[in-house]
């Protein structure tokens, strides 16, 4: 039965049962639900709003985020809503003062088929996942927050704001910020105010005012800057006729979030007034934040996205690494409930995610005070888990350049396609790279097998490349733990887990 509203749920009934419990549907959880039903498992997403956000709020799409969304099956709905980002335009006393490129522009690579950040309204990107969702046989239930949590050896039982309960093996919160699941663990948040200043952010129409080719950004001291000083950058969003202000005022009050008080502050801080500023979509403030929580996983519920990171906005890093988040959890929940691997092997998410946020994190707040650059970094595909326990590299005297287990596997040429097509699905891939060596007969597995002459970026080799795209375990030959890596941590040995096809080519 598909859940919709909270209106469908029957009253006084039996706890929903399911495999997995996401609480929010935001990217992280729309992700985690879209990975989740692609693998077979059983996952009920719960969103106490009555529908998904309406704000452009995170609207920068990094390279990695966008090989992500390549493998859940959602990147052509992607490509064709968003955009690239503009490049910026500055302004000064009412007149254009040059270009200014607000991103460092990697060269096109073969190994990388996205590089720089990708433009699309948050709302566009949850509506997208959400379809995707339905399209795999998952759902929503909005109005439906998590007011109440019990765990015990078998499950998590969760009491919902409509007065029924879920009962579930897991359950992962993924309800923002201000996590209530998170509350209701006890778990602590650790960070700072980066910013004093609150920020407003808002969608909004210009008609005529602005050209659509440019980020516009408008210097302290402008025309119409209250005093001196103040902040406002208004960025086009692609597809649609709005655009996203980010505004700050000099004497760090409160911005007023109500049409006029939107329209007062493009007047306040542009050369723009308040009349050239039409309809105000949508309107929200923040103080600029950095926060990392002390744990990921309390028993059998993890912390994913916000609820267990929060980012300052620049850099655009906090929704990418949110969906890095859920799709590293992904397939090790996959992996343990449908593959019969070890439960030990959910122990991994917090190990390789919670130091990746507190980088990412350090990188938003030095990129927010102007230390650092959004560069190579930002678009995060040098994310990787060489100190994992799941990175295991059986080969010796490897150049300090070389491709080692824990690094993302990068993409290039395979027969009529690339790599990445034969990594997109659910399934773990080996890849036997300028080597005639024999491999093990791994029928059954949920492993695909495919040979391709030796490729710099891999050398020569043996990859076994995770379900998320990072090299698991490298070796010379399948005699270095081939078998015994994938019984560990894939949940399977030769011969078993049918029903998944292996494919050689």
């Amino acid at each position: 039965m598909a859940l919709n509203s909270v209106k469908d749920t029957p009253a006084a009934a039996s706890p929903l049962e399911t495999e997995i419990l996401v609480v929010g549907a935001g990217p992280t959880g729309l992700a985690l639900g879209c990975d989740l039903a692609r693998r077979g498992v059983r996952a009920l997403v719960v969103e106490r709003a009555d529908g998904l956000f309406r704000g452009s709020r995170g609207k920068g799409l990094q390279p990695r985020t966008l090989e992500v969304f390549d493998d859940l099956g959602v990147i052509d709905a992607v490509l064709a809503a968003g955009g690239p980002a503009p490049v910026g335009m500055v302004w000064q006393d009412g007149e254009r003062r040059g270009e200014h490129r607000m991103f460092d522009e990697p060269e096109p690579s073969p190994t990388a088929p996205y590089t720089g950040p990708w433009l699309l309204p948050q709302w566009r990107t949850q509506e997208i996942l959400l379809a995707r969702l339905r399209e795999l046989g998952g759902d929503v239930l909005f109005g439906a927050g998590v007011t109440a949590l019990a765990q015990d050896a078998d499950g998590v039982t969760a009491t919902l704001s409509t007065g029924g309960a879920v009962r579930a093996a897991y359950a992962v919160a993924a309800d923002g910020g201000r996590s209530t699941v998170r509350g209701l663990l006890g778990i602590a948040m650790t960070g700072e105010t980066v910013d004093p200043k609150p920020v407003l952010v808002a969608d909004i129409l210009v008609p005529e005012a602005l050209d659509r080719d440019h980020w516009h950004l408008f210097s302290p001291g402008g025309e119409g800057a209250e005093g001196g000083g103040g902040f406002a950058a208004i960025c086009p969003l692609p597809g649609i006729p709005d655009f996203q202000l980010a505004a700050q005022f000099p004497d760090g009050r409160t911005p007023d979030v109500s049409a006029e008080g939107v329209r007062h502050a493009v007047a306040a801080l542009t050369h723009l007034s308040a009349d050239d500023v039409g309809e105000v979509r949508w309107a929200s403030d923040f103080r600029p934040r950095a926060a990392l929580a002390d744990r990921f996983r309390a028993g059998r519920v993890f912390l994913a996205g916000d609820a267990a990171h929060v980012h300052s906005p620049a850099g655009g890093q906090g929704l990418n690494t949110s969906v890095q988040d859920a799709y590293n959890l992904g397939w090790k929940l996959g992996a343990v409930l449908r593959h019969g691997a070890p439960g030990e092997l959910l122990d991994t998410y917090e190990e390789e995610r919670l130091p990746n946020a507190a980088r990412m994190l350090g990188l938003s707040t030095r990129i927010h005070r102007g230390e650092a650059r959004r560069g190579a970094a930002t678009r995060q595909l040098g994310i990787g888990y060489r100190e994992s326990p799941l990175a295991a590299d059986a080969r010796e005297g490897l150049p300090a350049e070389a491709l080692r287990a824990g690094d993302r596997a990068p993409d290039g040429p395979l027969g009529t396609g690339t790599v990445f097509d034969a990594f997109r699905g659910p399934h773990w891939t080996l890849l036997a790279v300028g080597t005639d060596a024999e491999l093990p007969p791994l029928d059954g597995a949920p492993v695909r097998t495919h040979r391709l002459p030796a490729y710099e970026p891999y050398g020569k080799g043996l990859f076994l490349v995770r379900p998320d795209g990072y090299v698991g375990w490298a070796g010379d030959g399948a005699e270095d733990g081939l078998v015994a890596y994938l019984a560990r941590f894939g949940g399977t040995s030769a011969g078993g887990a049918p029903g998944v096809d292996l494919k050689s080519t």
